[in-house]
């Protein structure tokens, strides 16, 4: 791990380095284009190839898609107790998608004039849903949830098999309680282009949701336009303002729980203004790692990835956050609501010591779906409007059109777009031309 103290002569350098993490490599990039093209011209045959290559499944072209009898079975392997957890997450994330929603509106500014906006669910998106070093459960919830409570008809979701061809029951039970109709064996950079493109088997979606590797970002960045994407996420990361007041124990515990997801790309980083807490926090670091089950991640990250940082002031500390503008930031300061009212750029904000980021993972309501990377200063996380269409409504009446002809006729004029101007006169008897 590194510590970075206000008082080192190059601490703004550093930070700087710290700033800048791109969401994949020119690398990756590379290899990702001839995969989605290959997917585009040979479709399930170029699948089932992939599918070969990357999961080591032998699956046949066409046959993908995860039958009736393989979700219901599947359901018989959850326990009662996983599928509450499952469905009380989902009630959650509905409940709190359903307080966004936005509702059709309209007004009149004007005598004649009626404006206003309407919303409609897309219908048909496609939800990405990890599966390599863990199978991310509650992403089918904070997404395909989310997706349902918006009126989405066809949601569809994606995700690698393992070696038998199969996928984890809670997972395959998750995403049908949360609105899945078609759940496909398939992971990777194929899975986004057979998403986005179609297939002879699989009808291309609408838009692309969830999060992946380098290589998924990769591959949703390159087919956006074809389709829409909710953004452009690199690897987790976790921040966390804490003060002397709070628990070393618990820092450290929320630190590792982003550590452990396993690409070895994440980030955790702790600020604080006391020096005698980062030296607790990296002593209890030590001590809790021993004791996790996912150590080889934990110790790839911790020791290139997990970063605390002395600052001089609580001011200092949210200039550092606003600047990182990270995916999950944790507030742990006696002014927990204080601070949080200075930071402007953040995916999801955790007020006080019993807030963990896992929380808001699994089952407090808001999507987990957030943007990484630095991407929090221009992007937003999944809310229910990611999944519905804005329409504006405009009707005048005959009274109103005429009101407003002489401003619609200098518009005309100065951008030379006569047509434009005569679709306005000719209701009321002038013509252009003719």
């Amino acid at each position: 791990m590194k510590i970075i103290s206000y008082r080192e002569k190059d601490f703004k350098d550093k930070l700087n380095k710290l700033f800048y993490r791109k969401a994949f490599s020119d690398d990756i990039a590379k290899e990702t284009l001839p995969i989605i093209e290959d997917v585009k011209n040979r479709g399930d045959i170029a699948i089932s190839e992939y599918i070969f290559k990357f999961d080591k499944a032998s699956i046949e072209p066409g046959n993908f898609l995860l039958t009736e009898e393989e979700i219901n079975e599947a359901e018989k392997k959850v326990s009662e107790s996983k599928k509450n957890a499952i469905l009380t997450a989902i009630e959650n994330v509905t409940d709190f998608a359903l307080r966004q929603k936005p509702k059709n509106w309209k007004y009149s500014p004007r005598t004649g004039v009626e404006l206003g906006e309407k919303f409609s669910p897309f219908s048909r998106i496609g939800a990405y849903i990890p599966g390599g070093t863990a199978p991310l459960v509650s992403t089918s919830i904070h997404t395909m949830a989310i997706a349902k409570a918006a009126g989405v008809k066809n949601i569809i979701g994606t995700t690698p098999p393992d070696k038998e061809g199969k996928i984890n029951p809670e997972l395959i039970y998750a995403m049908k309680q949360s609105g899945a109709v078609e759940i496909y064996k398939m992971g990777g950079v194929y899975a986004i282009a057979a998403l986005a493109y179609g297939t002879q088997s699989i009808r291309k979606v609408e838009k692309i949701v969830g999060p992946g590797n380098a290589y998924v970002t990769a591959a949703k960045k390159f087919v956006y336009g074809e389709v829409a994407i909710d953004m452009i996420a690199g690897p987790s990361e976790v921040m966390i303002i804490a003060d002397i007041s709070n628990n070393p124990d618990f820092v450290a515990a929320d630190l590792l729980s982003q550590a452990e997801h396993g690409s070895g790309h994440e980030q955790a980083v702790l600020i604080s203004t006391s020096h005698a807490l980062i030296e607790r926090v990296k002593d209890s670091l030590e001590k809790q790692m021993k004791k996790l089950n996912r150590a080889a991640a934990l110790k790839k990250v911790t020791s290139e990835s997990l970063v605390l940082i002395e600052t001089e002031s609580v001011e200092q500390s949210i200039e550092i956050a606003n600047s990182y503008a990270p995916e999950h930031l944790e507030i742990m300061c006696k002014d927990n609501e204080k601070v949080s009212d200075n930071i402007t750029a953040a995916g999801a904000i955790f007020l006080g010591e019993y807030t963990p980021e896992s929380v808001g993972d699994f089952v407090a309501g808001p999507s987990h779906v957030l943007p990484t990377g630095g991407s929090a200063r221009y992007f937003s996380g999944i809310t229910i409007e990611t999944f519905l269409r804005r329409s504006s409504l405009i009707k005048y009446s005959k009274q109103a059109l005429e009101r407003e002809i002489p401003f619609i006729e200098r518009f005309a004029d100065m951008e030379g777009l006569d047509a434009h101007g005569n679709s306005a006169l000719i209701r009321f008897g002038d013509y252009i031309g003719f």
